[in-house]
């Protein structure tokens, strides 16, 4: 497979990108730690000095704890700079009833009902990790977004997902889901980032070889381990065409891993990639590596330093690819295309 280069992407390159150094920004990337709800029911699987959580315990590879919910705001800032501060791209002026599916720690889910304040929004997740100063039309639940849903049909006129690569195994079904409890005209969208980079496969650097194989290994591990695959982005397009959408767009962007690129925006952007990948890998992969591929917590911990010193090397021009599909459910009459078959949806 060719190499991706970075101006392949058009990205020009910051001539003293070689010489950057973490002092060299504007402030220190700080960010306010994600707050915990309390709950005397509530419990969690501990394993490698990590929190997980314990409502189908196992079905997602994340912890829920602190330190990643710290790790959500900085990918939360990252979603806010791709999109100039907009919290979707739908077509819909003043959304009424939302549902963020996967919600996380909730911080695109209260963004919007400050933004929105005559909306109501439902918000969803595994594990109960959201704010508890959320503003008043907000509710929270814990649920299972791979699971039948349980709202009436057409409940809402817009859906939100965002970050569930590797969390869902029947992406259609889920899609399908979406689709009946949208009210007609309404609006679904979806957002992830790629587990792959424009790291040269063939490549005989040390980068190269660490940022393909632990792409090729996530890759295989959601394929033939965990049925949860971590190729989303590839699909959206298609699923959401499959399930019934119509006026379904694909948005492409990119996300620097360090503020290599001279535009000030992917710079910027480049700046919160690194904080990213330097701050998630543990994360993503500690659960996965420990459970799966029988690694131990040192040999982890071990990769993960290593893996942090390529990140941050600054000979490296490395990128990810990132999409958002959005697309429209039909209103009643409307002449669309048929809807596939459940077989033909499975791609």
């Amino acid at each position: 497979m060719e190499k991706m280069r970075p101006e392949d992407a058009n990205i020009v390159v910051d001539s003293t990108y070689s010489r950057y150094h973490e002092s060299d920004d504007d402030d220190s990337l700080s960010y306010v730690s994600g707050q915990s709800l309390a709950s005397s029911v509530t419990r969690y699987r501990y394993e490698n000095g990590r929190r997980y959580h314990a409502y189908r315990e196992g079905s997602y590879y994340a912890p829920n704890d602190d330190t990643y919910s710290n790790y959500e705001t900085i990918v939360h800032h990252l979603w806010l700079l791709t999109l100039d501060d907009k919290l979707f791209l739908a077509p819909i002026a003043e959304p009424h009833r939302i549902l963020d599916v996967g919600t996380g720690t909730g911080l695109w889910a209260v963004d919007m009902a400050d933004a929105h304040p005559n909306a109501s929004i439902l918000a969803t997740d595994l594990s109960p990790t959201q704010s508890t100063t959320a503003p008043p039309n907000i509710r929270f639940e814990i649920d299972d977004a791979a699971s039948e849903w349980t709202y009436a049909p057409e409940s809402f006129d817009y859906i939100h997902v965002r970050g569930l690569t590797g969390c869902i195994r029947d992406w259609p079904f889920l899609y399908t889901q979406a689709y009946e409890h949208l009210e007609p005209g309404g609006w679904f969208e979806h957002a992830e980032f790629s587990v792959t980079t424009n790291a040269d496969p063939e490549g005989e650097s040390k980068a190269d070889k660490t940022y393909h194989n632990f792409s090729q290994t996530i890759l295989t591990i959601g394929a033939e381990k965990t049925g949860q695959r971590f190729d989303t982005l590839l699909h959206m397009k298609t699923w959401m065409e499959a399930a019934g959408f119509t006026d379904v767009a694909e948005h492409h962007f990119i996300w620097p891993i360090g503020p290599w690129p001279k535009d000030p925006k992917l710079k910027e952007l480049g700046r919160w990639g690194e904080r990213n990948w330097q701050d998630g890998l543990e994360g993503w992969i500690m659960a996965l590596y420990t459970r799966i591929l029988g690694w131990s917590y040192q040999q982890v911990m071990d990769f993960v330093g290593e893996f942090r010193k390529v990140i941050k090397d600054r000979k490296n021009h490395y990128y990810q690819d990132v999409r958002i599909v959005v697309g429209r459910k039909p209103r009643e009459g409307e002449v669309v295309n048929e809807r596939a078959e459940a077989g033909e949806m499975g791609s």
